[in-house]
């Protein structure tokens, strides 16, 4: 820390009992001034001092804060929460933004979904669901996971979309129509006649609500990793589905940046079922990129 004259750090929750000794260490190192971004509703004057200090909001000053600095003059230390609800997760797009600005926000979103944790990153135990002691958390619970900040900026491959993509393949597929979706675009837009699968959605995640007969997804990914790399697939399926990946493995070069594979998904249940969930995480023995499946079947 020696050499830091000013921190910003973003407050979860429970973080808030630890700020009288940061700011003593910080104080006796030579610090200059803390930056304590927290939620609008937690006060933080139990802890004032004559050291300078202000609490912004996370959502808005805090993150405009960060995004106005530099990366290169900033050194920054990732810290993650295991709240399933942390307000730290805008300080942390933030940052990403900072250290790869030509990303998308989808790029943003599937490079956190996909290296998040499912344990508890310290103990390695299972995260319970807020509230509720008996319940293990599942996706619908926490996502991807627990936010994994470090993972977050280096995740290998990420699943990208751009304006077009967003139009094509999903406003018109759920039925907007065009006039309205000109105005969200505020352009002119002519949908196709034949709807590409809502399910086709380049989303990090995958999630079928009413599986009846074998479907086949595709999805896209970009190598954001080593120019030569080498992706396998791994699949968990969910209880009574069976799923399988083409290509298996994925691999690219400096002509190969981009590549599609598919899903071929269907169901041994005979009956309606609640949901299920797994994952199929793609890794070249450094970087795991997960993706989770949450999908029930469906008959009459």
């Amino acid at each position: 820390m020696i050499g830091i004259k000013v921190v910003l750090c973003f407050l979860v929750k429970g973080d808030e009992f630890e700020l009288g000794t940061t700011l003593q260490v910080f104080q006796e190192v030579g610090g200059l001034g803390l930056i304590v971004a927290k939620n609008p509703t937690r006060t933080l004057d139990y802890y004032a001092s004559d050291f300078p200090s202000i609490g912004p909001d996370i959502a808005a000053p805090g993150v405009n804060i960060l995004a106005a600095i530099p990366p290169e003059e900033t050194p920054y230390e990732f810290k993650s929460g295991t709240s399933v609800a942390a307000p730290h997760i805008s300080g942390i797009v933030a940052l990403l933004k900072s250290l790869h600005p030509h990303w998308t926000p989808a790029a943003i979103k599937s490079a956190l979904v996909t290296t998040a944790w499912q344990t508890d990153p310290h103990s390695g135990e299972p995260i319970l669901a807020e509230g509720n002691t008996n319940k293990i958390v599942d996706p619908f619970d926490f996502g991807g996971g627990l936010v994994n900040a470090n993972g977050a900026k280096d995740p290998g491959l990420v699943y990208d979309m751009g304006e077009s993509n967003y139009v094509f393949n999903y406003l018109c597929p759920m039925g907007y129509n065009t006039s309205a979706i000109g105005s969200i675009i505020n352009g002119y837009v002519t949908c196709a006649l034949k709807m590409p699968s809502i399910l086709d959605f380049n989303l990090p995640s995958l999630t079928i609500p009413s599986l009846k007969d074998t479907v086949t997804i595709s999805r896209t990914v970009t190598n954001v990793g080593p120019m030569n790399s080498k992706y396998k697939s791994i699949i968990e399926p969910p209880a009574g589905i069976t799923i399988k990946v083409k290509p298996e493995t994925l691999i690219f070069n400096s002509n190969t940046k981009k590549i599609s594979f598919t899903l071929t998904i269907s169901t041994t249940h005979k009956y309606t079922t609640g949901y299920y969930f797994g994952s199929l995480t793609w890794t070249d023995g450094v970087h795991r990129v997960r993706s989770p499946i949450s999908l029930r079947t469906e008959f009459p």
